[in-house]
């Protein structure tokens, strides 16, 4: 309901660490995941980070442990 009452009306950010081919997943329904995708990607901007995670190199720096997931 939020990204149906707010698309192509007002602006929406989304921070994600889920591929967008594992939203079905999460949504428990594939259909639903294409649709909200859909009107994200539609008049939006994707930007992806890549590279070594700073998170991590300042974890590391300070001695803490890294768990992989």
């Amino acid at each position: 309901q939020i990204i149906t009452g707010s698309y192509e009306r007002r602006s929406i950010i989304f921070t994600t660490n889920i591929e967008f081919s594992k939203w079905g997943t999460i949504f428990a329904d594939d259909k639903l995941a294409a649709a909200i995708i859909d009107r994200i990607v539609h008049h939006g901007r994707l930007i992806e980070f890549t590279g070594p995670s700073r998170r991590v190199s300042e974890a590391l720096m300070f001695g803490k442990e890294i768990h992989n997931q």
